[in-house]
């Protein structure tokens, strides 16, 4: 076996025959790192002239003059073939000292457990603690908060649409049929339209707590993605005039139901129905009208932006407008990206990220309960690990930031 150096082409024809592919691996991330100010170089092992495993990994310099490397979702190796492993990281672990590297990143796109829908490790599932082990055993060591996703919600696509929308809960089918309904439209953004998007994101980042990207970083991911065909933002708005017209509609129809239901105790129940129905609507027909005279008859409610690599789409980020939360207008976003997946042959559609406590007092339970609602099933991958390459720095840095840390809990206080 041989350990090198390869170029973007050759890394690119393995990352898009691996089974690991992710597009945390793609070049593409590659060139968003390198505007970042980040390195990136592709390394592998080659046997008997064939490329058998391969990383894409990025450096910066970070701490007393020596570089933190990270190969994020990577390498991309058969993770059981342990004599193939232990070359490549120990040949890795050279590679980087020669480079004055003091710290090795990895997070492998590798499940640790499988899980069912309320986040229980299956029996006799997929187990991969052998590769955890493994990975200990060549000095790697668990970090406890890693950068990337640990736990994620996904569901299996490549079954006819109405037979993944009848897997649905039966409330999330509903929010659906009602933003069909509504008029709720779901449009693909141009990159020249992501500002809607962004103003979205931003004001649910303020919101949440949370610093939301850039607008910079939505249209560099458009630029590098969009041409492949492996990006998607989408936007979902309610044209209020069309829906001002529905909901008179509406009314007009309960109130001829109930003109024409007579007025003895056998149809009370019917009554008082379309009475409420009747009140209901005008409601939000007045709602509706003073919605109007403050945005015009457009009203955006949601974004979402979607990768699209591999086998798998991934629900990478979104937005919502509190205020406009009773249109659910998410649900249409989702079953419309969930539609697009399965009908261009996507294998699994993946909601991303879950904080992997199932508790349901947990502040991010309510993340997990929104994906739940599709159905599917709760994915643990294997986690973030460090390797020490230069000792000495790696434990003068690790002193440092952990003062750092106590400090702050120190001041919190």
């Amino acid at each position: 076996m041989q350990f090198c150096e390869i170029s973007e082409e050759e890394f690119r024809e393995f990352l898009n025959a691996s089974t690991l592919q992710t597009f945390l691996q793609t070049p593409e991330i590659g060139k968003l790192r390198k505007k970042g100010g980040w390195n990136v170089d592709y390394v592998g092992v080659k046997q008997d002239k064939k490329l058998v495993a391969a990383t894409m990994l990025v450096s910066k310099k970070n701490f007393m003059n020596s570089y933190e490397f990270y190969t994020s979702r990577g390498p991309l190796i058969d993770f059981h073939n342990k004599d193939l492993v232990t070359f490549f990281f120990r040949q890795l672990k050279k590679y980087v000292q020669k480079k004055k590297g003091y710290i090795l990143r990895i997070d492998p796109y590798l499940i640790y457990h499988e899980r069912d829908i309320d986040g229980n490790v299956v029996e006799d599932g997929v187990n991969n603690e052998s590769v955890v082990q493994l990975l200990k055993r060549l000095g790697f060591k668990r970090k406890e908060s890693p950068e990337q996703v640990q736990y994620m919600f996904s569901i299996d696509l490549g079954k006819p649409n109405e037979e993944i929308f009848q897997s649905f809960r039966s409330n999330v089918r509903n929010y659906i049929r009602k933003t069909e309904k509504m008029g709720i439209v779901v449009k693909e953004l141009t990159k020249g339209e992501l500002p809607s998007l962004k103003k979205i994101t931003e004001e649910t980042g303020k919101r949440k707590g949370f610093v939301d990207k850039s607008l910079t970083y939505y249209e560099d991911m458009y630029d590098l993605f969009h041409p492949r065909g492996e990006i998607r933002y989408l936007l979902a708005t309610i044209y209020l005039d069309d829906y001002l017209d529905k909901l008179r509609k509406e009314l007009k129809e309960y109130e001829t139901r109930l003109e024409n239901t007579e007025d003895v105790h056998s149809k009370k129940g019917l009554r008082k129905s379309l009475s409420i129905n009747i009140e209901n609507t005008k409601k939000r027909i007045e709602e509706t009208e003073n919605l109007m005279k403050e945005h015009g008859s457009q009203l955006d409610l949601s974004a979402a932006m979607f990768m699209m690599t591999g086998h798998e789409v991934i629900y990478l980020f979104s937005g919502n407008y509190d205020e406009y939360m009773k249109f659910n207008a998410q649900y249409a976003i989702q079953w419309n990206m969930i539609k697009y997946a399965n009908e261009h042959g996507f294998d699994k559609y993946n909601f991303y990220g879950i904080s992997g406590n199932f508790d349901e007092t947990d502040s991010e339970y309510g993340v997990y309960e929104f994906k739940r609602g599709f159905s599917g099933y709760v994915e643990e991958l294997i986690g973030e690990f460090q390797l020490p390459v230069n000792q000495k720095i790696y434990t003068t840095f690790n002193v440092i930031n952990n003062t750092k840390r106590l400090i702050k809990r120190c001041i919190g206080r």
